[in-house]
């Protein structure tokens, strides 16, 4: 086998958030964050779930730093899962829905959401501080600075 046939069946090519995209959703996340009076954390992960840039704004919790990390995480996990939408997937499989909560960093109410271009997973947002509708509000608000559909 050639080795760009070999290239062509055992390596594949992955689009993914630049630091400079990251910042730029941290940034609209923050500005959603303060035009609704809400101090929240924000981090932006890669597909992989690799934390990319993260800020916390003054007064935010500081628990909430880990949970927002780990909304990002949970998306880019399940491959773009948004984190409101996981429950409602396992809600009526009891072994599923008791067991899979046990699973460390694994976050299933709203603040984490996809960041895709093109409908091509390139990262995800996580947000957290706020209520479970406001973390989702700003976290949608940082993905779509960058023209993701969420």
């Amino acid at each position: 086998m050639t080795t760009t046939a070999a290239r062509a069946t055992h390596v594949r090519t992955q689009h993914t958030i630049t630091y400079a995209g990251a910042r730029a959703a941290v940034d609209a996340a923050l500005e959603r964050a303060a035009e609704i009076g809400v101090a929240v954390n924000v981090a932006v992960t890669d597909p992989s779930g690799a934390l990319i840039a993260f800020a916390r704004m003054d007064g935010a919790p500081l628990l909430s730093s880990g949970i927002a990390q780990d909304k990002a995480w949970t998306v880019s996990a399940f491959n773009g899962i948004a984190t409101h939408e996981f429950f409602g997937l396992i809600e009526n499989e009891a072994a599923l829905r008791e067991g899979i909560v046990h699973r460390d960093r694994l976050v299933v109410f709203g603040g984490g959401v996809p960041i895709r271009l093109d409908d091509i997973l390139v990262g995800a947002v996580g947000v957290s501080g706020g209520t479970a509708e406001q973390d989702r509000e700003i976290a949608e608000a940082g993905a779509a600075a960058l023209g993701s559909t969420t």
